[in-house]
């Protein structure tokens, strides 16, 4: 996998990436329900590496836009739903939908609007759970995913650029845990006094039993489809039909995409039906209102694979922090 020099480097060049363009299926108990949480608990989380070896990261990033719609023609006419779709920009490829609605925010009438089709981001980790203040029945497999936030990323994200941080914070001897605590701001949760804990810690023996009998995930498995072009075709005309306030039609777009849980029926208008993207789970945060312009997603470098988890020299990375400064 790769080093923490390797994703502070990555990591610097999406920033200078979104700068340049602003200028110019393991059961749904795999994930870990932290906004469960009463107010005032932490969450004690180790982070783990990807099992995909040409991921920089220890995490995915999804982009996904929500087309709500007042109802399903042909059912309950009534009820809202909504419809996930991916967005293309996680590709590097231009979104119809954001090249019709960035020039909405231009406008304050629109601005509303244009805020309920932008694309929402989200973090795939995986890691064990260390302390659970919600409790329950646990699940037989104790490498989690976590399903994260813009808030909570942005924390994570910091810490790892910080030179003070010495080790990968998902190294098996030298990483950290993640302390991750909820409180409330307003009528919303709030996960800003989140950190990384003080001390390093090494994994114990119940832990490294804990992956070597399951395993670890090739988060890749939880990203969306990519849409062809036939797909493209039909989120154009959700989200035409979405902005005019029509129903959701099961007949024209169900065998591609729908809402969580619908039935569509055998038959479509679709040409060439393929399958709908999975659903994606949902991120118990504020949702914030786009200052960006879209920064696609580069590929990443491929990673040297280890059994355990590399170790990383400080002095080495002190260096290279610097002399990207310096250029």
């Amino acid at each position: 996998m790769a080093t923490l020099a390797e994703i502070r480097a990555k990591l610097l060049a999406q920033d200078n990436k979104a700068s340049d363009n602003a200028s110019s299926n393991r059961g749904s108990d795999a994930v870990y329900p932290f906004w469960n949480m009463d107010n005032d608990n932490t969450s004690v989380l180790r982070f783990l590496p990807d099992s995909d070896p040409t991921n920089t990261f220890f995490w995915k990033e999804r982009q996904v836009i929500k087309l709500p719609f007042p109802g399903v023609k042909g059912g309950d006419e009534t009820k809202r739903v909504i419809v996930q779709v991916p967005c293309v920009e996680m590709w590097g490829e231009s979104c119809p939908i954001h090249a019709e609605i960035r020039p909405w925010f231009k406008d304050p009438a629109m601005e509303d609007l244009g805020r309920t089709y932008w694309k929402k981001r989200s973090y795939v980790f995986q890691g064990l759970v260390v302390t659970d203040p919600i409790g329950g029945e646990q699940p037989e497999n104790p490498v989690r995913r976590f399903i994260i936030g813009p808030q909570i990323f942005k924390l994570l994200k910091a810490a790892l650029m910080d030179p003070d941080m010495d080790n990968l914070p998902t190294d098996y001897e030298q990483g950290t845990d993640f302390r991750l605590t909820k409180t409330q701001k307003g009528q919303y949760a709030d996960y800003s006094t989140s950190s990384w804990s003080r001390k390093e810690r090494s994994l114990n023996e119940e832990e490294r039993q804990a992956i070597e009998t399951h395993g670890l995930y090739d988060l890749n498995e939880f990203m969306p489809k990519r849409p062809t072009e036939d797909d493209m075709r039909v989120i154009t005309e959700m989200f035409e039909a979405s902005v005019d306030g029509e129903l959701y039609d099961p007949t024209r777009w169900g065998q591609h995409y729908k809402p969580y849980g619908l039935d569509v029926p055998a038959g479509t208008s679709a040409p060439t039906p393929t399958p709908s993207a999975p659903k994606v789970e949902e991120v118990k945060e504020v949702a914030t209102a786009p200052a960006e312009t879209s920064a696609p997603t580069p590929t990443p470098a491929p990673a040297e694979t280890t059994a355990e988890a590399p170790k990383s020299d400080a002095a080495d990375i002190l260096a290279m922090i610097r002399s990207r400064k310096t250029d």
